[in-house]
């Protein structure tokens, strides 16, 4: 079983920006890009039919038709993705749509663009580690992407 990042943002040249700052983590973790909303659901589809789980979700605000926040929200109620961690990626979220997110589908982190590189694997790490504490799971297989240290207090 492999921790799944979900990556949703309508226009290609941010999620392959997205994509390829996670690289360092590609070997042990599954990255899936998505395009809008429903391709991200036929994402989740996929990860749960290859017996993998969807660990974090990083996902725009603006897109077509459903928004990042609706979306969120609704990943939220799904038992299927209701465990993932959810940041929100994004540089046009006014306030009362992140405090939508935060109330209603317990966003964990939000990044604004344009982000640097090693503050987005910061952010990717430390949401792994939470997702891998929060529901118990053994860190050893997932320790390349997650913060030693915090496995390592798990495992005592």
């Amino acid at each position: 079983m492999k921790l799944t990042i979900l990556v949703v943002d309508d226009e290609p040249e941010v999620r392959d920006a997205v994509v390829g700052d996670l690289l360092p983590f590609a070997d042990v973790v599954r990255v899936e890009p998505a395009e809008d909303v429903e391709d991200a659901w036929e994402v989740v589809q996929e990860v749960e039919a290859d017996g993998d789980v969807v660990a974090l979700v990083l996902a725009d605000h603006r897109m077509p038709g459903t928004t990042g926040v609706d979306m969120l929200i609704a990943m939220e109620g799904d038992e299927r993705t209701a465990d993932a961690r959810k940041v929100l990626v994004t540089g046009q979220a006014d306030q009362a749509d992140t405090i939508r997110a935060v109330n209603e589908a317990g966003l964990d982190h939000y990044v604004a663009k344009p982000w640097r590189p090693e503050e987005m694997q910061a952010v990717v790490r430390e949401q792994l580690t939470d997702f891998v504490v929060g529901t118990g799971l053994d860190p050893l297989p997932h320790l390349r992407a997650i913060d030693g240290a915090r496995a390592m207090e798990m495992l005592r």
